[in-house]
């Protein structure tokens, strides 16, 4: 069980999310909120949720949302919408589901965090710790735990973003913490990490 990455939590716990041939079920409420309700104690087991960007991010739509973000005012023109639809990751559909549930009731594919900005600085620290190489990242403050931290993590790298609109809008995250995924294969050597680097005071 991982110790060191459930402490950087100042609220909730971090939140498992598995991929899973089970029979899931459809919801209106959005993937970001789910996570939310998860980080505070909820268990779901679902197939489609209801929002559209979030539905093309986890591979249960085609509909690319360019139109949809250039009728939010987000962007100067259809190209840049068009250009920032394209940007973000996606799941390739082999799943009939998603597990979603605090940590640690259930193992995980991608194990989400809301941390405090010193909290994800020891994220980075511990991604760093091994090679020393500098941490790189994408973010364009859009679809945020669903691309960012969980498409992306499924890619093979740790997911950090600022947030985007829509999550901070619907899901009530803090204006103070930023999200973070990070995939199986890399928590234990995170964890590791996270546990011989110094703390930020000492």
């Amino acid at each position: 069980m991982l110790k060191h990455i459930p402490a950087l939590m100042c609220r909730g716990k971090p939140v498992s999310v598995v991929f899973t041939q089970e029979k899931g079920e459809d919801t209106d409420m959005l993937y970001c909120e789910i996570i939310q309700k998860a980080r505070f104690g909820e268990s779901f087991l679902i197939h489609g949720q209801g929002c559209s960007v979030g539905a093309y991010v986890l591979g249960d739509s085609e509909n690319q949302p360019g139109d949809y973000y250039y009728e939010s005012g987000r962007y100067v023109d259809r190209t840049a919408a068009g250009k920032a639809a394209f940007s973000l990751h996606r799941l390739r559909k082999k799943h009939s589901a998603i597990r979603i549930a605090p940590y640690p009731d259930r193992d995980f594919d991608i194990l989400l965090l809301f941390l405090k900005p010193e909290r994800a600085m020891r994220i980075i620290q511990a991604l760093a710790y091994h090679d020393g190489k500098p941490v790189e990242f994408r973010t364009g403050g859009t679809a945020s735990v669903c691309s960012e931290c969980t498409a992306c993590p499924v890619e093979g790298k740790t997911g950090i973003s600022f947030g985007c609109k829509g999550s901070r809008k619907h899901s009530g995250y803090g204006d103070d913490e930023l999200v973070v995924g990070i995939p199986f294969w890399l928590a234990w050597k995170l964890d590791e990490a996270l546990g011989k680097i110094p703390g930020s005071r000492q």
